[in-house]
């Protein structure tokens, strides 16, 4: 199934079998474990940094608040703070291949300007608070990760390459049990201990890869959660993208119109006047033509009438809005050069907004029936679950559906998303195919 969630959505590929040994290697070798143990090894130097730096700035801020500077400090405090966040967001986005956004700009009170709104601002950002909270929680994390990675990572290559530079070690410090301080007793430097310790190095790396992942992922968490936008920024951001599809697609409509009626319906109009007037002219010296230019004039006139039906029909159905989705969607099936079964099953007609969105969602998935899919038969189902309205269309045609083939899914997936609402696809080569759209119910009151 692939379900349409934004134009960019793409199917993603599926992954390599790989044999053991590269599984090995690649764990305790490949890049991602390198890029992410950096980012581990890094994080106690950063750490310790923005930890004195906040604990000084907050405590220092605080016991100045009785007087004019403690204010101004705070404020200072927590927006180098910010700094410090898009500081770490890079590094996540660099090391970890963290996609985060960044929050979003500082905006003063409305109205107002100058330094005294900008730290208003900076007081009451959720951001630069978070980013103290991220100073203050990231540090003991820090200090147990470089210690855990050091430490593997210390001792696997040291045993790793063991028989490469044990030759140079004295013998009371080479790796064994020494029980008389001069290097008597088992050390590690017979044959069987060399071949022995590449294999055991070779496991704590492999070991240390895992755990680098493990350690890794939190790191991951902590810097979604407090250093990236809040869900309501999230929100905002999604409903403001939302918005700018819907006024693209209503200038689209717009224009599409303007064309339609200047190209059709007009044009048509004029050559109706002009015939009209010719016959006008030839109603008194020759009376048939002038009989045979008013046929054409009304032939004209209504082919002009069914135009300017398909387009108000095209805006918004008379049908839709007195009889509801059955009756409007049947309508529209009638149409359609595919025999297509209609069942709508809903307790009451839904808003008019989602009504009008699953009408043209639906009226646009059967003319891509009619044109794409090859079909002899399809059907088109409505109902509703407690807090959804859900719209089926499927076809027995040769299937393969691509969304990005201009096929209009992308259009109908933004159209959708403006309302909460998602868009699945289903389309096997050979079929059949099956598109399943989700809209929120809201009845209509």
């Amino acid at each position: 199934m692939t379900t349409l969630q934004s134009p960019a959505d793409t199917a993603g590929a599926a992954p390599s079998r790989r044999g053991w040994p590269e599984t090995l290697l690649r764990v305790a070798f490949g890049a991602r474990t390198w890029r992410e143990g950096l980012h581990l090894l890094l994080n106690f130097p950063v750490a310790v940094a923005a930890f004195t730096f906040t604990v000084v700035g907050l405590a220092v801020s605080g016991g100045l608040l009785i007087t004019f500077v403690g204010l101004p400090l705070l404020g200072l405090t927590l927006l180098a703070l910010r700094g410090y966040a898009f500081a770490e967001r890079a590094r996540a986005r660099g090391l970890l291949g963290l996609r985060i956004g960044d929050p979003e700009p500082l905006r003063p009170a409305e109205g107002r300007h100058g330094p005294l709104a900008t730290m208003g601002a900076v007081l009451r950002s959720g951001e630069c608070w978070r980013s103290a909270a991220y100073a203050l929680v990231h540090f003991p994390w820090a200090v147990f990760t470089f210690s855990v990675v050091l430490t593997m990572w210390v001792w696997g290559w040291a045993t790793l390459l063991y028989p490469v530079y044990f030759w140079v070690l004295d013998p009371v410090y080479r790796p064994g049990v020494n029980l008389d301080g001069q290097g008597g007793g088992w050390v590690w430097d017979g044959p069987l201990e060399l071949a022995l310790a590449p294999l055991v190095g070779l496991t704590v790396l492999f070991t240390a890869g895992w755990v680098i992942r493990a350690l890794a992922a939190v790191d991951r968490l902590l810097v979604t959660g407090l250093l990236g936008p809040s869900a309501a920024e999230t929100r905002v951001r999604q409903l403001e993208s939302d918005r700018s599809v819907v006024l693209d697609t209503s200038a689209a409509d717009l224009r599409r119109i303007e064309r339609d009626l200047h190209d059709g319906a007009q044009a048509r109009l004029v050559a109706l006047a002009m015939d009209l007037g010719l016959a006008k002219e030839k109603l008194t010296q020759d009376p048939r033509a002038a009989a045979r230019l008013v046929d054409e004039a009304h032939g004209e006139a209504k082919l002009v009438l069914q135009e300017l039906r398909d387009l108000a029909r095209s805006i918004h159905p008379a049908i839709l809005t007195d009889r509801g989705l059955g009756p409007a969607l049947s309508a529209t099936a009638a149409r359609c050069t595919v025999p297509v079964q209609v069942t709508v099953d809903l307790p009451t007609r839904p808003a008019p907004a989602i009504e009008g969105i699953t009408y043209f969602t639906a009226s646009e998935l059967l003319q891509n029936i009619s044109k794409h899919s090859g079909a002899t038969t399809a059907t088109l189902d409505i109902w509703h679950t407690d807090d959804r309205l859900l719209l089926q269309i499927t076809d027995n045609g040769h299937g393969g559906a691509d969304p990005t083939n201009g096929t209009g899914l992308t259009g109908l997936t933004e159209r959708l998303a403006a309302v909460d609402g998602l868009l699945s696809l289903t389309s096997p080569p050979g079929g059949p195919t099956t598109l399943t759209a989700a809209l929120p119910w809201h009845p209509r009151e």
